[in-house]
């Protein structure tokens, strides 16, 4: 069993390759989590997590991530991964991601929207909400990321 993350870093990225899983790849190392396992969690915010510029994580190790990314080989499309983060006073938070052909601007919105959404699900009040994307016009294979990073 894993221990319960106490720190959370929001990253993005974006990469260009000659396929989508290298456009990927490329994200990653630009999101600073290239040299990492990446283990997908879904939407929850462990309590007391504390919020950080940076984490210092030994490549290859297990980390825990929520996050949005897309790939896509139509030059000239644009596409986002943005991740928003809510925190309550007292309690757990609330993660939410999302990926699509649309502006960063929008992108943000729609994250911002889903974290007060999942609140309001839940009946937390919402403190505080941190949202970071990226954006990216398509050139041959290009993808985006964005996602919440967490640590012990």
């Amino acid at each position: 069993m894993l221990p319960t993350p106490t720190k959370v870093t929001l990253v993005a990225g974006s990469g260009v390759g000659n396929t989508d899983l290298t456009a990927f790849d490329k994200a990653l190392i630009e999101a600073g989590v290239g040299n990492l396992n990446l283990l997908r969690v879904s939407s929850i915010l462990p309590p007391g997590v504390k919020v950080v510029d940076r984490l210092d994580i030994p490549p290859g190790s297990l980390t825990p991530v929520a996050y949005g990314s897309i790939a896509s080989d139509q030059a000239g499309t644009l596409i986002t991964a943005a991740i928003g983060v809510g925190f309550t006073k007292s309690s757990f938070g609330m993660i939410m991601e999302y990926s699509g052909f649309c502006s960063l601007e929008k992108a943000e919105v729609i994250v911002r929207e889903m974290v007060e959404e999942a609140f309001a699900a839940r009946g937390l009040e919402l403190a505080d909400v941190r949202v970071k994307g990226s954006e990216r016009q398509v050139a041959d294979h290009t993808s985006v990321f964005a996602a919440a990073v967490m640590w012990y």
